[in-house]
């Protein structure tokens, strides 16, 4: 899996925090998502595409 997110569109919600933490962290300056894991497990794939969906802003793309 690969998993990419476009900084300059995310609003900072933290929902891909909450739903996949061992991917996905948040800066503290800004709340901007930073992305800890660009090639999770596949066993993270459920969690990973759920994080996608949450996103409001639609900022992180996951590729199978």
């Amino acid at each position: 899996m690969k998993v990419t997110v476009d900084e300059d569109r995310c609003v900072g919600s933290g929902q891909c925090v909450l739903a996949a933490d061992d991917v996905f962290d948040q800066r503290d300056e800004d709340g901007i998502v930073t992305l800890l894991d660009a090639g999770p497990p596949d066993e993270r794939l459920a969690d990973v595409r759920h994080a996608a969906a949450l996103c409001p802003a639609m900022a992180i793309t996951v590729e199978k």
